[in-house]
């Protein structure tokens, strides 16, 4: 009979012996299992350096631009009296500003109501701009008119002041209650007196100038006009005076005054002083932090893969293949000199940037201060892809990682237009409702029509702005981003869409004001630019050239001038430009860290299958060993109980020589 628990009755430790043994067979088990654990630890460096080297492609990135290197700085000496910012192209210089007046918006009010939701009146308005000037309302051209529809649903107070301000028609309306009674009140987002308003009202009550019904909200200062809404702020332009130069603006926020510079007037009848000048201390903190960065990425590669020989003990990544590669061509990169776009510099020793003994960047400060006081050098080129055109109408847009660098030779054998549609006939000034107030037309492929204010025009002038007026104040125009400039010439009225290029049409299709208005009309399409940028045909998109070949990607723009040669413009990648690509083809699929990582996953699952393998074995041999040890225990005990019975037998036995009887 055997023996239900190993051992007991044979003496014999199985479980011990079989332990022992197995201890022998899973060593090649934890040989695998501590390689895992010196894998799964390298690909955790390698994700450290893998989110080192993102964080500084990132940083690297954001300064690969040339804006990041040319910022100028305008201060203001009294910043009550106005505020002021500047772009890379504002020139330095000291300006001397008296400030007048400020810009108003006109603010117009209704009559008293009871309530807000006492009942207007329903029809539409219709909401102008314009110049009140010597008893006439002209037109401001730029300013789109608005039709807003008030039906009986919102033809109470609240519900006009609701449906003016969700019309978004450039005006805003509120209700002011003075304790007893409630007023309309509606106001131009815009100041200056070019944006003083007309509205215009069809009353469902069909008497349109009458104090009854929507007419109440009517509001013409010309002379003869209907003035049922009273002003209580008049519009006013800003003005100023800036090295003894009078300025008058219709807004307080002037951007054109002085080339590059915005300026934001606050305070009326006060003089100060605007310096501006290169922002020098913003592209020293520039090229600082460039210098941080990279040194943060050093700081991560030398923890990874440094050897302390003091405790002679190694990271996880020293020696590693992949690291040094990622090393060299970081330093490679580095100690390469740059081709130059034209800012006379070509390595980063030129503004005092230099390597230390221990792999980290060092910044001379006054060497930086130095070259940025230098007008014959530009650091953006150290850093930005940068192209710089020797024509003042030709300007660098963008380029692509196939644009090489190099000066090309620009030529342009045909310069962008924008397409139009001019009147063969003179202008009738007369418009009359529902018999020539009507127009349709196709504005860049978007098709719209309008309806023009009845009455007599004083001139073609006035004419061209309420058309303009009118087609731009479509709203099919208006998300589509496109336009119009209507502009008269002896009598004759011409349409030119405000883009540029093959897109770039306007057609009268119809109407009952087209015969009258224009007498027929002759139509151009807009052209693309062409020509050639480093002798190779370029394609043309609006005012855009970009190039093939070694310029591939290399985006100019070209805004006016003549055709012919346009000189050239000078191509060039910086540093920041030039890391920012290669850290990125480091990282991208199948690149060198994802390369490795991807190898290190590889060996992690091959030890998984092997570590199954061995573990499957290792299971049938332990039950090998225990089943040899169990039938051994098993003979064992058998011959212990034969052992014990033979001496139990024998001891029984008579003794020799004892007495018989």
């Amino acid at each position: 009979m055997a023996l239900s628990s190993p051992g007991i009755g044979s003496g014999l430790d199985v479980n011990g012996l079989v332990s022992q043994l197995m201890a022998l067979e899973q060593r090649p088990l934890s040989l695998l299992n501590t390689k895992e654990v010196k894998l799964q630890a390298q690909l955790s460096a390698y994700g450290s350096l893998k989110g080192a080297l993102s964080s500084f492609q990132g940083a690297v990135a954001a300064l690969a631009t040339p804006a990041r290197f040319t910022a100028v700085k305008a201060s203001v000496a009294d910043g009550t009296v106005l505020s002021a910012s500047a772009a890379p192209s504002a020139s330095a210089g000291t300006y001397s500003i008296q400030l007048q007046t400020l810009a108003q918006m006109q603010k117009l009010k209704s009559v008293t109501f009871d309530a807000t939701s006492d009942t207007v009146g329903s029809g539409s308005l219709t909401i102008q701009f314009g110049t009140y000037s010597g008893g006439s309302f002209t037109l401001n051209p730029e300013k789109s008119a608005k039709t807003i529809t008030i039906g009986s649903a919102n033809s109470s107070l609240a519900g006009v002041r609701d449906a003016i301000n969700a019309a978004d028609a450039g005006v805003t309306a509120s209700i002011i209650n003075n304790g007893s009674s409630y007023r309309l009140v509606v106001a131009s987002k815009e100041g200056g007196v070019a944006n003083a308003l007309k509205i215009s009202v069809a009353d469902d009550d069909l008497d349109n100038t009458d104090a009854a019904g929507l007419s109440q909200l009517a509001y013409d200062a010309s002379t003869g006009g209907t003035t049922n809404l009273s002003q209580t702020v008049a519009a006013q332009n800003a003005t100023a005076i800036i090295d003894g130069i009078s300025i008058s603006k219709s807004t307080n926020t002037w951007t054109d005054a002085i080339d590059g510079v915005t300026l934001t007037l606050l305070k009326e009848s006060e003089t100060t002083t605007l310096t501006v000048a290169k922002d020098t201390a913003g592209t020293k903190a520039v090229v600082e932090s460039f210098v941080k960065a990279f040194n943060d990425l050093n700081a991560t590669l030398t923890n990874l893969s440094k050897y302390d020989a003091v405790n002679k003990q190694a990271s996880i990544l020293t020696g590693d293949a992949t690291v040094r590669s990622v090393q060299s061509q970081l330093r490679g990169l580095f100690n390469t000199a740059l081709s130059t776009a034209g800012g006379g510099l070509t390595s980063l020793g030129d503004i005092g940037v230099t390597f230390q003994t221990d792999g980290t960047l060092k910044l001379d400060s006054s060497k930086l201060t130095a070259a940025l006081s230098d007008g014959t050098k530009d650091v953006a080129t150290l850093f930005a892809a940068v192209g710089k055109p020797s024509d003042s109408l030709v300007s660098f847009v963008s380029s692509t990682t196939d644009t090489k660098n190099g000066s090309y030779a620009i030529n342009v054998t045909q310069l962008a237009t924008q397409g139009k549609s001019v009147g063969q006939g003179n202008a009738a000034l007369t418009i009359n409702a529902d018999s020539n107030d009507t127009l349709s037309l196709t504005v860049d492929g978007v098709s719209v029509s309008v309806t023009l204010n009845a009455g007599t025009y004083l001139t073609t002038a006035a004419l061209a702005a309420e058309i303009q007026s009118k087609i731009n104040g479509a709203s099919a125009l208006t998300s589509a981003g496109s336009g119009v400039t209507v502009t008269e010439s002896g009598g004759k009225l011409t349409l030119t869409s405000n883009r540029y290029g093959s897109v770039s049409t306007v057609t009268v299709t119809g109407g009952n004001a087209a015969a009258d208005l224009f007498g027929g009309t002759a139509e151009t399409a807009g052209v693309d630019v062409a020509g050639s940028i480093g002798g190779v045909a370029a394609t043309g998109s609006g005012q855009a050239l970009t190039g093939v070949g070694d310029a591939t990607g290399l985006k100019i723009s070209i805004t006016g001038g003549a055709t012919g040669d346009r000189g050239t413009i000078g191509f060039a990648r910086g540093y920041a430009d030039l890391l920012d690509k290669l850290v990125g083809r480091m990282l991208e699929n199948d690149g060198l860290v994802d390369g490795r990582m991807d190898g290190i996953n590889a060996s992690i699952k091959d030890l998984g299958s092997r570590r199954e393998v061995l573990t499957n074995r290792l299971e049938q041999i332990e039950k090998r060993y225990r089943a040899q040890f169990t039938a051994l225990d098993t003979m064992l005990a058998s011959m212990t109980q034969t052992s014990n019975y033979l001496q139990q037998q024998l001891a029984n036995l008579p003794k020799a020589g004892g007495s018989n009887g």
